[in-house]
């Protein structure tokens, strides 16, 4: 599946869903706890997966893989952890501000 900016994806076993801030820099496979996202409007079983070891994906929080460039807002949380080839993938930090000297 190709990763475009603006794409709405989630996680076909849990409520995770995602959007796409910045596309990743060349062809990727992003997981939810091991599953591999689709498209928001595909169907999905919800089946369900173990509940990841720290907090699961947090709403309104930014992941960001550096290596490939990816970077996914979460529009709704659950409790898988995000990867990309199998690199988990942790909450993008905010930028430090200049200072006011």
């Amino acid at each position: 599946m190709e990763i475009k900016a603006g794409s709405r994806l989630a996680c076909p076993d849990c409520t995770v869903e995602l959007v796409v801030v910045k596309p990743p820099s060349g062809p990727v496979t992003l997981t939810c706890s091991g599953t591999a996202v689709v498209e928001a409007t595909a169907d999905r079983p919800g089946a369900g997966h173990a509940a990841a070891e720290g907090d699961g994906t947090l709403v309104g929080k930014r992941y960001a893989d550096e290596e490939t460039g990816l970077e996914v807002l979460c529009a709704k949380p659950g409790p898988g952890q995000l990867a990309a080839d199998g690199r988990v993938i942790e909450v993008k930090g905010a930028k430090p501000l200049p200072s006011s000297d």
